[in-house]
């Protein structure tokens, strides 16, 4: 609050000396080359397929489980969206399943936008073999490590390696927070892990790439991130180290009532690590264990949603449909396209997680969550 209130009496607000602080702040974390602060993630992804030179009519293969806004921006630029199924326990798409919607030849795949569902990271390193461009979206999977990761600040902060089961250090798959694509997104949106109110960061790690962000940086001022929401999204980078630890903490009591009940929970699988094999000997790739943010605590239901809603309402404890603001889930994409993504957009819930979130209601969406029918 302090951050934002020192940021509103100042006679600017606008994009200013906060917004080029945020980007300052964030390469601290997140080890980028270059970056831009904007005004929405829209932009973000406009800006970044604008700067891959994509021709009219291309296809961007995208998830069926991505936010609208994708579908809308692609339609805008004239390309075409290629949509791609997720697999059933992880809410991501996959090698396979990329694989299987270039296959279907509706557009000439060109570009890869890899989302992050409820912050659950694809194997973005084995996508990377089919030699399509990788736009990331990290929004939602900020503070999503490797779970040999010992390095950095906090737990958001990634190293470049991580140490294998035969003690050894082997070459990470990549940080979780962008390390697959050519460009990167994290959004700072209300429901992001991170959140200024509104606005994004667009970034690239690699110096060869962020030439082309750079040549898209003399932007007029209102692409850019007003200092207001800078100020914020500062002060959540700052606190990210405490709030995951928070959230951890929160998702382990839901989790021990998860577990006695028929309902599932999602999986973060493991990645590859690139260039590495695995300690056993054989030529089999090494994978990276994934620790999951604990951006949401979502259960696939084995009874219909409208029970458990309303059950929890007259427990005063409000659960959501967790895609409701997908393109499955609003009905923009046929079941038969995409049958594992509507499946899950039918039947995934989100239970209450946030760090603000008091011990005492927790505990009372726990027992929610054990006692659900």
């Amino acid at each position: 609050m302090d951050a934002v209130l020192t940021a509103m009496v100042e006679d600017k607000i606008g994009p200013g000396e906060q917004s080029k602080f945020l980007v300052q702040t964030a390469r601290e974390k997140i080890k980028y080359d270059y970056c831009l602060a904007l005004r929405s993630p829209a932009i973000a992804l406009y800006m970044a397929l604008k700067a891959l030179n994509l021709e009219k009519g291309q296809g961007v293969i995208i998830s069926a489980l991505s936010p609208l806004y994708y579908a809308r921006v692609i339609e805008d630029l004239g390309l075409s969206a290629i949509y791609s199924d997720v697999l059933s326990l992880t809410a991501c798409i996959s090698r396979e399943t990329v694989e299987k919607a270039i296959a279907s030849k509706s557009a000439d795949a060109r570009c890869i936008v890899l989302h992050h569902a409820l912050g659950y990271i694809s194997d973005g390193a084995a996508i990377a073999e089919l030699g399509i461009p990788i736009i990331e979206d990290c929004s939602r999977s900020y503070g999503t490590i490797f779970a040999d990761d010992k390095g950095g600040e906090d737990a958001a902060a990634n190293t470049n390696t991580a140490t294998s089961a035969a003690g050894g250090t082997i070459p990470a798959a990549a940080p979780p927070c962008g390390g697959n694509g050519v460009f990167t997104i994290l959004g700072l949106e209300e429901r992001d892990m991170l959140t200024s109110g509104g606005g994004a960061l667009l970034y690239s790690a690699n110096r060869r790439d962020a030439a082309a962000l750079r040549g898209l940086g003399n932007l007029p001022p209102e692409f850019g991130l007003p200092d207001m929401n800078a100020a914020l999204a500062i002060v959540q980078f700052r606190e990210a180290a405490k709030n995951l630890l928070k959230r951890r903490e929160i998702a382990r009591l839901y989790t021990q009532s998860a577990l006695r009940t028929r309902h599932k929970m999602f999986v973060q699988n493991d990645v590859l690590a690139v260039g590495a094999q695995s300690p056993g000997g054989d030529d089999s790739p090494a994978k990276l264990a994934v620790e999951y943010n604990n951006y949401a605590f979502p259960l696939i239901l084995e009874t219909g949603m409208k029970d458990v809603k309303t059950y929890a309402r007259r427990k005063e404890i409000e659960v959501e449909n967790a895609f409701e603001n997908t393109l499955a889930g609003s009905g923009l994409i046929l079941a038969e396209q995409c049958p594992e993504a509507y499946s899950l957009s039918l039947r995934t819930v989100l239970f209450p997680i946030y760090p603000r979130l008091r011990m005492a209601d927790a505990e009372k969406v726990a027992k929610l969550i054990l006692t659900l029918p």
